[in-house]
């Protein structure tokens, strides 16, 4: 049976492919989805994708991570990033080990964005890469 990665989206995620595409690209969620899981196919994983506009389903989702013994967690929290110390919490409660992604650099845009308290928790990140943002964070949890 193949190993589980939790694929885990913050809020507005849900609105990709139409909000801001000059930042976020044209790729919807499914879209991404789909990309993820022919990849994990070829890598013998299995993809749980959830989105939510809510800080505590993202909370309960990292323990459920744990608890199932996923493999990794690919975590895209959106503005959450930058302000929810909860979800930087859950992270450091976990033993599974969470990448943080992002499809565009935070680091070249608006200067709330720079400090990210996801990234001080997560075992590394990936970020402005687009949706290839996602691929390159399913390699790397490949490798765990």
């Amino acid at each position: 049976m193949p190993d589980t990665v939790f694929v885990l989206n913050g809020p507005n995620l849900n609105l990709l492919g139409l909000r801001e595409p000059e930042i976020y690209g044209h790729d919807t969620l499914d879209d991404i989805a789909g990309m993820l899981e022919d990849r994990a196919r070829e890598l013998d994983l299995d993809i749980d994708m959830r989105q939510s506009n809510h800080e505590g389903h993202l909370v309960d989702w990292l323990h459920e991570a744990q608890a199932t013994n996923a493999r990794a967690v690919l975590l895209n929290a959106g503005g959450f990033t930058h302000t929810s110390v909860a979800v930087h919490d859950a992270i450091k409660s976990v033993k599974t080990p969470v990448i943080e992604v992002h499809l565009s650099n935070p680091h070249k845009r608006e200067s709330f964005r720079h400090v990210s308290l996801i990234g001080q928790a997560a075992r590394g990140t990936i970020a402005g890469f687009g949706a290839l943002s996602y691929i390159l964070a399913l390699e790397a949890a490949a490798r765990f």
